[in-house]
């Protein structure tokens, strides 16, 4: 699927089928949520993560530097934000409380591998 519309100089109008086009979740924990939901709905949340490995491809929790939690990143490869939206509400985190918030940032991959991408 193509977007068109370059936001960069130089840039075609339209990026060709397979460039990386991605929704970046950050989600932030609730500071006042039992932990001991996150070890109970884990084995369900890693499954609903390999169920949807096609377009989810990377998730993990943000620390501070002392270790210490307090959010989560989803990278999710897709255009469609309604899709990655239904996928986060289908996770097993979702109504149990532990998270407090979340956020939706669109990225386009512009570099990678050594090699420009626009």
């Amino acid at each position: 699927m193509a977007i068109s519309g370059g936001i960069y100089p130089g840039q075609s109008d339209a990026f060709a089928e397979g460039d990386c086009h991605a929704v970046f979740f950050l989600f932030t924990d609730n500071p006042s949520a039992d932990l001991a939901l996150r070890g109970a709905h884990m084995p369900d949340h890693l499954v609903l993560l390999e169920t949807h490995a096609d377009v989810i491809s990377a998730v993990g929790p943000l620390t501070t530097e002392a270790g210490a939690g307090m959010a989560g990143l989803w990278v999710v490869e897709t255009e469609d934000i309604a899709e990655a939206e239904a996928l986060v509400r289908a996770d097993p985190f979702w109504p149990t409380g532990l998270r407090h918030a979340h956020r939706a940032l669109h990225w386009t991959q512009v570099f990678r591998d050594g090699a420009r991408r626009v």
